[in-house]
């Protein structure tokens, strides 16, 4: 028996420009944990950074002090 092939029409009363910014919309929900996730992530290491310039200007100024 031949399988017979289905075809889907789907008709979109909207205008291209709103589908697009529904799609937009969509894909933007569907991503906002990674993107929260990537934020985080960015805080945190920037935070690391600045610790870590800060530990490396204490220490200059000890050395600097001793001499």
């Amino acid at each position: 028996m031949k399988r017979q092939k289905l075809n889907y029409h789907f008709h979109n009363p909207n205008t291209p420009e709103a589908t697009a910014d529904f799609i937009l919309k969509v894909f933007i929900e569907a991503n906002m944990p990674k993107v929260e996730a990537a934020i985080k992530a960015a805080a945190a290491a920037e935070r690391s950074k600045e610790a870590e310039r800060l530990a490396e200007a204490e220490r200059s100024d000890e050395d600097g002090n001793k001499s």
